[in-house]
């Protein structure tokens, strides 16, 4: 009779202690995607984005500048 109602109530504890671990996981979940938290990712992705296009830009330039002036060298025809 002792081993049955240990093995119950480890059952018990067992399943309770799932059943918090989810809720607490759903409501993690549930959190994450709120609209506003969602904004807030994809504001700062989308800054970061902006950042590296902007240096990619500015070194496009700078490579098409260097390039340029390498054939403005090798040619005397172009000045």
């Amino acid at each position: 009779m002792i081993r049955r109602l240990f093995w119950v109530l480890l059952g018990f504890g067992a399943g309770v202690g799932t059943s918090v671990a989810a809720w607490r996981r759903l409501r993690r979940e549930r959190d994450r995607f709120h609209p506003a938290r969602v904004a807030e990712r994809v504001g700062r992705r989308a800054s970061g984005v902006g950042d590296t296009l902007t240096s990619a830009v500015a070194e496009g330039r700078q490579a098409m500048q260097e390039r340029e002036a390498e054939l403005r060298r090798s040619d005397p025809r172009l000045g």
